[in-house]
């Protein structure tokens, strides 16, 4: 018998325990006591800027440089972000981070008649080159870091960005940040696609070609998890379904005739904060570890910048609740800590009053001061991985790894991400994750402060952003303004241009820069690619 199973027989097991659900968020089992009988083999653990790179991706780490303070922001027309994005750069913030509308994100125009209602509601409205413009007017491209969320036509956009730069005298090798680009966590997770799943991973690989080649300062792509688990997944379906996402570009651009280490010192990754403090940063820990080894010994990268896991984190936007809103602050606090503790490279915390529309300029304001406390007040930046070595810490990241390996096992007998996607696995084992929290909330089994526990009936009702409806009409009118203004015969002939292009097997980036010059407004680009490449249907989850 070892001390730790004496202590438990003749000590813990005396003591009743409360009724609560001693699980993370996500089911898995959390023990009375953790020991030394759970740490791993050091060699694990390594050390920070060491391969297998769990305790951080840099030897230095925040003792070198902080964290990328990246508030997420959009909202209406160009003009009303620009305005939002130099509010935060004048309060502190260090990276900017673009939140497109649904148009926008779905490929169609503000004028088409599936925008009606949506234009500038859950983020900016960008149709031509015109708006990218304006939305980076007064605003150095080449100084500022800038992240773009956008995915099924993120080509497109990055063509805008491109050209806009290019008017303010800035060539791509000198632009830096990131574009989203993730379809496949699209159609895993947040439904936002224009074309068939091969077609539109030929446009991610033709992103990763091009950046690697003439902008070696961008992302072309963050593998996300974050929407994965805020379509209700759990921490261990979001890290495996991510880094197996991740696996497939890699995977594509190889076949592609890439090196790997040509392409992947340039990928990033993105993940949710959410409320479980130590299952996050067991998370983040086993991630870095699993990315190295794999892109070393499955993939056959020689650089050590290729088996580096750069990533961003966001708040848990599915934890905020409309109840008692002003609780989200803890929330966002305490998420945003489990996000350095595990050593992100870029965060956005998010405003508490996130569950009931677009933030207020005041809420914007404490999410972004709650990174400045724990930036320079609260010591946590001071030395690297403080939790490394725990216990407790050890064990989950371990076994967060041995998750993430038999989710890997299974969608490799079904083919690969791709097919697996085809068959709808990972979306039905994040429909089944989501309805088994859902029953522990309804149950009261998890308690969720404000909604099924220490509820407050005369809250009084918080004073939100209202997006003007004369927005759509102004983004409407911005629109058709600019194709006046353009020569018709000169977008017809980068169209077409296009078309025969996609319909071959060229790099589609040149074609696409060509179209944003020529003020191709982004739906008509993305109807001429859905000519060639049709559009895609989703097979019902049951």
């Amino acid at each position: 018998m070892t001390e730790a199973e004496r202590w438990y027989r003749e000590r813990y097991s005396a003591s009743p325990e409360r009724d609560a659900l001693f699980t993370t968020v996500s089911g898995e089992p959390v023990t009375p006591l953790y020991t030394a009988d759970d740490l791993p083999d050091p060699a694990r653990i390594g050390f920070p800027g060491e391969f297998p790179f769990t305790r951080g991706v840099y030897p230095s780490m925040y003792r070198g440089r902080l964290w990328t303070m990246r508030q997420f922001a959009g909202f209406g027309t160009a003009e009303e972000t620009n305005e939002r994005f130099r509010y935060l750069l004048g309060h502190g913030q260090t990276g900017l981070s673009t939140a497109f509308d649904m148009p926008s994100l779905m490929g169609h125009d503000s004028d088409h008649p599936r925008s009606l209602g949506e234009v500038g509601r859950e983020g900016t409205a960008i149709d031509t080159l015109d708006d990218m413009e304006t939305l980076f007017a007064g605003i150095p491209m080449a100084e500022v870091s800038t992240s773009m969320t956008i995915n099924a036509p993120a080509a497109v956009m990055l063509a805008f960005y491109v050209v806009a730069a290019e008017h303010q005298g800035v060539p791509p090798e000198q632009l830096s940040g990131t574009i989203q680009t993730d379809i496949l966590k699209e159609y895993i997770a947040q439904k936002e696609w224009c074309f068939p799943v091969e077609p539109a991973m030929r446009l991610v690989t033709d992103m990763i070609e091009f950046c690697s080649r003439r902008m070696p300062r961008w992302h072309p792509v963050s593998i996300s998890g974050y929407h994965i688990r805020e379509a209700g997944s759990t921490a261990q379906q979001e890290l495996a379904f991510t880094l197996k996402d991740g696996f497939t570009y890699v995977e594509q651009a190889i076949a592609r005739g890439l090196d790997v280490d040509d392409f992947a010192p340039r990928l990033s990754f993105f993940f949710n904060a959410h409320i479980d403090f130590f299952e996050e940063i067991a998370k983040y820990r086993a991630a870095r570890r699993v990315w190295a080894r794999e892109l070393r010994d499955t993939y056959g990268a020689r650089d050590e910048r290729s088996m580096l896991m750069r990533f961003h984190t966001q708040t848990a936007g599915v934890s905020l609740t409309a109840q008692q809103p002003l609780v989200n602050v803890i929330r966002t606090a305490t998420e945003a800590l489990s996000a350095v503790l595990g050593g992100t490279q870029s965060l956005h915390t998010n405003s508490y009053d996130e569950a009931l529309a677009l933030p207020a300029e005041e809420a914007v304001r404490i999410a972004l001061r709650t990174q400045q406390v724990i930036a320079h007040e609260t010591g946590v930046p001071n030395t690297i991985d403080p939790l490394g070595g725990s216990y407790y810490v050890e064990a989950l990241t371990d076994r967060m790894e041995e998750a993430a390996y038999e989710y890997f096992r299974k969608i490799d007998q079904l083919g690969g991400m791709v097919e697996a996607i085809k068959q709808n696995y990972p979306q039905r084992e994040i429909a089944d994750a989501a309805f088994r929290y859902q029953e522990e909330v309804d149950a009261g089994r998890r308690i969720v402060v404000g909604v099924n526990r220490y509820v407050d009936e005369l809250e009084e009702p918080l004073e939100i952003l209202r997006i003007d409806p004369a927005l759509e009409r102004k983004q409407i009118d911005r629109l058709q303004s600019a194709r006046a203004r353009r020569r018709g015969e000169d977008v017809e002939a980068v169209l077409s241009a296009l078309k025969q292009a996609a319909a071959g097997d060229a790099n589609l980036m040149e074609p696409l820069i060509e179209c944003a010059r020529a003020h191709a407004s982004e739906g008509e680009i993305v109807s001429a690619l859905q000519e060639v490449f049709g559009t895609y249907t989703e097979t019902p989850v049951f």
